[in-house]
């Protein structure tokens, strides 16, 4: 079997194009280590051979794989009219069969020693479709696009799959993002991965308070995650006496806004350990009471690190549609609450000052307790190889 991927923004490169392609080559790689296939990028393409038991796990593999702009599966035939006639022939059934009424042919030859141009390997390859009435040509919104490309080898396929754009993860450095169990943080790990970089999650936990089966859902959002991002530590803080000497105290309308200053300052000790180059939230503006850009600021400047929020100007609905995307939707909406609702102020403050927050993290001489409970934490490790095993087995010797 062959699969064909486009790769998308990597395009675009110049004289380090080598290394992104490179990256995406070995990220492929990396997916599927435990099955058969066989990976090769070759002039603005990606091509998995593999054989029957391993398509699911190329499918899966090219469904969570950053860097392409969409993927489908090719018949690969011989660099005859005739057999590409009848390469399209069958795609065009499949295609009906699939409820498609209309088509049309697009071929690219970027060999161009092939003796026909593109225009008259459209009209050949579409002749015997239309001849059989088999599908009408629609050459504007067609049901069915049959693509033909003609390189070294000749490869037709139908209708691509959508992918996941971006540069390839691991060309963009690493950062650290504060997970909780709700819809934004997990989407903005995501939008980070595309943009190439390595992700590591902190999360803080308050058992009792918040439950196992919070951690739990953590748990899983960390791991669908890590499926896009190639590989993940979760680093699992116990924040249960930070956040209880903040209530005991901290002015009650200041409790929230404190625990992300805590958090802030537990970070600054982790990302020391992960080797993270900047700190990752799910914070968009306006959203809550936190994140009003003044507390936004009073946030950031307990952060020693870049503090980037990749949702800032996105709206729920947006966000709601990429957490459906990445299948991080249905684990979000789970009823069990993270520590950041534990305690919630009635009336929490909307425009916090710098200075005021300096006074009163001052006040709760929390500095041990936040040092202890960074060396107390627990890390879980999520790496492609595992899912693809876990989820499709391993190849036989």
């Amino acid at each position: 079997m062959t699969y064909l991927a486009k790769i998308g923004e990597l395009s675009l490169k110049k004289s380090n194009i080598k290394e992104f392609e490179r990256r995406l080559c070995q990220n492929t790689q990396l997916y599927l280590e435990t099955v058969n296939a066989k990976v090769k990028l070759i002039a603005g393409r990606l091509y998995i051979e593999c054989d029957e038991d391993s398509e699911k796990a190329v499918e899966f593999t090219l469904n969570h794989l950053i860097g392409i702009t969409g993927w489908a599966k090719a018949v690969n035939c011989e660099k005859t009219i005739e057999a590409i006639s009848q390469a399209a022939y069958d795609c065009a059934v499949a295609a009906k069969k699939n409820g498609a009424k209309t088509f049309k042919i697009d071929t690219r030859r970027p060999d161009k020693s092939f003796p026909m141009n593109s225009y008259e390997v459209n009209c050949e390859a579409a002749g015997k479709i239309d001849d059989e009435k088999l599908l009408a040509v629609d050459v504007h919104k067609p049901d069915a696009v049959i693509n033909i490309e003609i390189r070294e080898k000749c490869y037709v396929y139908c209708n691509q799959n959508t992918g996941c754009r971006g540069l390839p993860v691991g060309s963009s450095g690493r950062g650290l993002l504060l997970l909780s169990g709700g819809l934004d943080s997990p989407v903005a790990g995501y939008r980070m991965m595309r943009r190439g970089m390595y992700i590591d999650c902190a999360y803080f936990h308050s058992y009792p308070y918040t439950s196992e089966e919070a951690q739990k859902k953590v748990e899983t959002l960390a791991e669908k995650i890590a499926a896009y991002g190639i590989c993940s530590h979760l680093h699992i803080i116990p924040f249960t006496d930070v956040q209880m000497r903040i209530k005991e105290r901290a002015p009650q309308a200041w409790t929230t806004l404190m625990l992300r200053v805590c958090m802030m300052k537990a970070v600054n000790m982790l990302v020391k350990i992960t080797q993270s180059q900047c700190v990752v939230t799910g914070e968009s503006l306006g959203q809550v009471a936190s994140q009003t850009i003044e507390n936004m600021n009073v946030t950031e400047d307990a952060c020693d690190l870049p503090l980037l929020r990749p949702l800032v100007g996105m709206d729920k609905e947006e966000i709601v549609e990429t957490a459906n995307f990445i299948d991080t939707y249905e684990t979000s909406i789970l009823p069990y609450e993270d520590c950041c609702v534990l305690f919630s102020p009635r009336h929490p403050v909307l425009r916090g000052r710098i200075e005021e927050a300096h006074e009163i993290y001052k006040s709760l001489e929390v500095d041990q307790l936040i040092a202890e409970a960074v060396e107390k934490r627990e890390m879980k490790k999520f790496h492609v190889r595992n899912i693809v095993a876990q989820k499709y087995g391993t190849k036989s010797n």
